[in-house]
């Protein structure tokens, strides 16, 4: 935090870890293998924390029910953020 005139500036970060990309990765080469099954739930993306906080500072709520996972993979791709992508399936 510091201070400009009478306001507080903060600035928040979060360490990713290199492993926690890795698993995401290997998420992704695995489900796209003809031969990986899918339940009734696959996760897509794993989106850390402070990602989801500034895109809600922006204006954008994922947990919003009128979200859709498209305007969300939307995002993901246009932040160039598709290291946080879980799946290699197609999904719209």
């Amino acid at each position: 935090m510091r201070l400009d005139d009478d306001r507080a500036i903060f600035k928040r970060s979060q360490e990713i870890d290199s492993g926690f990309l890795s698993n995401l990765s290997d998420m992704k080469t695995e489900s796209s293998s003809e031969f990986h099954r899918t339940g009734d739930f696959h996760k897509v993306a794993s989106i850390p924390t402070v990602v989801v906080e500034k895109w809600f500072a922006q204006g954008f709520n994922i947990y919003d029910p009128n979200v859709k996972l498209e305007d969300i993979m939307k995002r993901i791709h246009k932040e160039d953020m598709e290291h946080f992508i879980a799946t290699g399936k197609r999904l719209f």
